[in-house]
């Protein structure tokens, strides 16, 4: 990215930083999982409220929380968050979403958040997780009567970014894991299987969630695990994101593998210096001190002007294919 682009971006940024987040409304609460424990949700909305700074998980966001919800049959994006991630992971995405006329809900992944690494191997309930989230938004959600249940899309990032892909009606084989780590002993997915050896206490039955119309992906983990028989039945559009110096998800294993198997080419998008991590919102002054491994960018790299583009280009995709 050139840095004439970035500055052109950066005060896009600063112009605008106050109409991005003047109607967005927030509510935060978890619903019930019938096979483990509650849920931690996180959802934005277009709302004429006027909004406050809050604290959200590990940032800050202006939100008018539990206002009144603005519109009808609005289109649901759902958002799945990546390894140790939460539902607070995505927070301009989700903001950008909702300012465009989308209600968003995020949830915080049992057994793979930041606060609960418990059972991170066990993807196949990740897809699980989120479609119980979409059930609830559509159905018992207190404002689901704004809703329009066949304008459905997700979102997600690295294991997110597989999970809506399984979500969408992928079938990984994790049959293919056994030789991908031994190939690969130090890539993150190889490390974490290492810490976390995956034993399923049954057959593995991935769930699929048909009202998913459109999908965004970005540096999907576990992508080789597809192939072209496991993403058959993925016939919405997609969105894929891959960052070109992808240390964590490294290239041509995860993104690549996808968008060679997937049945219809996607809309992919290849980001020039970024890393693995870059996906994320750029981080507040304290979380890049806590944690830096995940908050510092290459030298030149500007998350913040990159994060205006990629928000911008996921919100004209929803809005081309959620019409």
């Amino acid at each position: 990215m050139r840095t004439t682009i970035a500055s052109v971006f950066a005060i896009l940024i600063a112009l605008t930083a106050g109409q991005a987040d003047a109607a967005v409304g927030f509510q935060h609460f978890s619903i019930d999982d019938p096979q483990g424990p509650p849920i931690e949700v996180g959802v934005w909305y277009p709302t004429s409220t006027t909004p406050k700074l809050e604290a959200a998980d590990t940032g800050q966001q202006m939100v008018a929380r539990n206002a009144p919800v603005e519109g009808t049959g609005l289109a649901l994006v759902v958002i799945s968050h990546g390894h140790a991630g939460s539902y607070a992971g995505h927070l301009d995405t989700a903001t950008a979403l909702a300012n465009a006329g989308f209600v968003v809900a995020a949830l915080t992944h049992n057994g793979d958040s930041w606060h609960d690494q418990s059972r991170p191997t066990a993807i196949w309930e990740r897809p699980r997780q989120l479609k119980l989230l979409t059930d609830y938004m559509l159905g018992a959600w207190r404002d689901h009567g704004h809703l329009d249940a066949n304008r459905v899309g997700a979102f997600g990032f690295s294991a997110g970014g597989f999970t809506v892909l399984a979500a969408a009606g992928g079938e990984p084989e994790l049959q293919t894991l056994p030789s991908h780590c031994k190939a690969h002993p130090a890539f993150e997915d190889c490390q974490i299987m290492g810490e976390h050896p995956l034993l399923p206490d049954t057959a593995i039955v991935w769930t699929h969630d048909p009202r998913i119309k459109a999908v965004v992906s970005a540096a999907p983990a576990l992508g080789f695990t597809f192939g072209a028989k496991g993403l058959a039945a993925v016939h919405q559009p997609v969105q894929l994101w891959r960052a070109e110096d992808d240390q964590v998800l490294p290239h041509p294993y995860y993104a690549e593998a996808v968008r060679l198997a997937l049945p219809t080419p996607p809309e992919t998008h290849i980001v020039t210096n970024a890393g693995h991590y870059d996906f994320l919102k750029p981080c507040s002054a304290d979380l890049a001190t806590r944690a830096p491994a995940i908050c510092t960018s290459k030298p030149g790299f500007d998350r913040a002007a990159f994060h205006e583009r990629f928000d911008h280009d996921i919100v004209a995709f929803f809005k081309r294919t959620l019409p």
